[in-house]
């Protein structure tokens, strides 16, 4: 199995999202979504794929738009507005807040 991580290396969680796919056996592309920001279609089929609102795909300390529209251009902006632990395989897309919700697409 593939995954796709968007991950931050600072973020223990993250870290620990990340071993998660590993202990798995999972093939795991790294994506370090604050040198490399998503676009915004990229955010937006990849929400779109989870069935995640992009509002609610902010993090809970960001600014609150009142559409979907304006919370991708928000994030595709300023990456450092996305929900981390954005996680996607074949099985589908998770924001795994907790890590351990990667488990429900492995």
């Amino acid at each position: 199995m593939k995954a796709t991580i968007w991950h931050n290396p600072r973020c223990s969680k993250s870290r620990e999202a990340l071993a998660l796919l590993n202990e798995a056996g999972v093939e795991v592309t790294i994506v370090e979504y604050l040198k490399s920001p998503p676009t915004r279609d990229e955010l937006k089929r990849v929400y779109a794929r989870g069935g995640i609102a992009p509002r609610d795909a902010m993090r809970k300390d960001a600014p609150k738009f009142a559409d979907n529209d304006a919370a991708l251009d928000a994030m595709a902006a300023d990456s450092a507005l996305i929900e981390r632990r954005v996680v996607e395989t074949g099985k589908g897309v998770v924001i795994a807040r907790p890590p351990e919700r990667v488990r429900d697409i492995l």
